[in-house]
């Protein structure tokens, strides 16, 4: 009998695929000592990801000066989004609190990775999601996480309370001031121009004009290079702090979870501490400020109602910065103007305005059925671009009737030289 001999083949033993590991940090403080604890948080998880073999190191989520009942982090949820893309395996944070305090945030999350295969592992507690009493465990470990941050909110509220009844405001940020010791002091650069903002108020002008012409003269509302808006100067014309006195407790936290800061209409006591620092602006002059808001607010409120909308209202874009035309009446027609130019000025947006004249005359040239126009777009050079419901595009461009604006170089040039004849009193002739 014939041996027969075949050749065994052992399977081949797989390689364990390399895990894709982040991590998540969080400080709840903007205080320099905390972000100091955050810096060291990224670079130590960094260390330790990318020296552990069979991990690939994915990067560190990290959030600054939010709070762990907040599921709005910007990092957090940048990291979720990442884990739902596939890009993560593991997620490696240092305690439960850290991640979430909210126990229903910190459930929904653990649970969504959990069925996407994501585990979770929590040093501090030796916690991973995907063991099998790993929510058991979270869950219980949760409740005090969300417990501890009652408490933390409550013991904060007493503070602020504590310094309210004492005349000690809870936040120093204020254009003119700068909290030292507990107490506002001026910056007298920062203070003059409140005082301009008043004064420009109480002259006549209104927000809008104000923050336009601060914004033209490049002068900053903060240190962090915001630029101004109508409601920045109304906030400064409200604050009754510049009159040297404090209104304490207007706003209060209406739940530690939500963070959510409401109008203080009676809930809670209010505290009214006089003479608590400098004054920036004379109290005649606040409620001089005051009265005025109230009386502009009257007269807009006492105008008739307005017409209904015309043919043109949202349908004129304009391509420099994608705002619409708005129809306004000057002594001599009526035109249609950028939104952006009618109220921040040439600077912002060099669109011109186009005269409705004009307007009617081209989508009588363009159309018989106007209501098919969806949208008309201005663009350089005085064109339009006639967007229209069935996809069509019809471009055209108008002649500016503006005398000054037609006049050629050579043409301006003569018209000089007449005008000086005629001061002189010599005889003009033509070249």
């Amino acid at each position: 009998m014939d041996r027969i001999i075949k050749r065994v083949d052992f399977p081949k033993i797989m390689q364990p695929q390399a895990l894709k590991v982040c991590a998540y940090t969080r400080v709840s403080s903007g205080k320099d000592a905390m972000l100091h604890s955050l810096s060291a948080q990224v670079s130590h998880y960094s260390e330790m990801i990318q020296s552990h073999i069979g991990w690939v190191y994915c990067g560190v989520y990290s959030d600054e000066a939010l709070t762990g009942t907040k599921s709005d982090r910007e990092g957090f949820q940048q990291m979720l989004t990442d884990c739902r893309a596939g890009k993560i395996d593991m997620v490696i944070t240092k305690s439960i609190s850290r991640f979430a305090r909210n126990t229903v945030t910190l459930l929904e999350t653990v649970r969504e990775l959990k069925n996407l295969g994501i585990d979770v592992f929590f040093e501090e507690q030796n916690i991973r999601t995907m063991s099998a009493d790993g929510e058991l465990m979270l869950t219980i470990l949760a409740s005090y996480a969300q417990e501890e941050s009652r408490s933390v909110s409550e013991n904060q509220k007493w503070r602020v309370k504590r310094n309210f009844e004492a005349g000690i405001p809870w936040n120093g940020r204020m254009l003119g001031y700068r909290m030292q010791e507990g107490k506002y002091c001026i910056i007298p650069e920062e203070a003059e121009l409140v005082r301009r903002i008043y004064r420009e108020f109480l002259g006549g002008m209104g927000r809008n004009r104000i923050a336009a012409r601060l914004n033209d003269e490049g002068i900053q509302p903060t240190r962090y290079g915001e630029e101004w808006h109508p409601q920045t100067i109304a906030k400064i014309l409200r604050n009754y702090a510049y009159t040297g006195n404090l209104l304490l407790q207007r706003f209060f936290c209406e739940s530690y979870i939500t963070k959510k800061m409401v109008p203080n209409t009676g809930q809670k006591a209010m505290y009214h501490a006089e003479g608590t620092h400098e004054a920036i602006i004379p109290l005649d002059e606040w409620k001089a400020a005051q009265e005025e808001i109230i009386r502009r607010t009257e007269k807009h409120r006492s105008k008739p109602p307005a017409q209904p909308t015309f043919f043109y209202t949202g349908r004129i874009q304009c391509a420099k910065c994608g705002k619409t035309f708005r129809r306004k009446t000057t002594a001599a027609r009526v035109v249609w103007i950028c939104g952006t130019f009618n109220t921040k000025g040439k600077k912002y947006c060099a669109s011109k305005q186009i005269p409705e004249v004009t307007l009617d005359e081209l989508v009588q040239q363009v159309t018989d059925d106007p209501s098919s126009i969806e949208k008309i777009i201005a663009d350089d050079g005085n064109t339009l671009h006639f967007h229209f419901s069935d996809g069509t595009i019809v471009t055209r461009t108008w002649a500016d009737r503006s005398r000054a604006e037609s006049w050629t170089p050579e043409m301006k040039e003569i018209a000089r030289q007449r005008a000086l004849a005629q001061r002189r009193g010599e005889k003009w002739q033509e070249p």
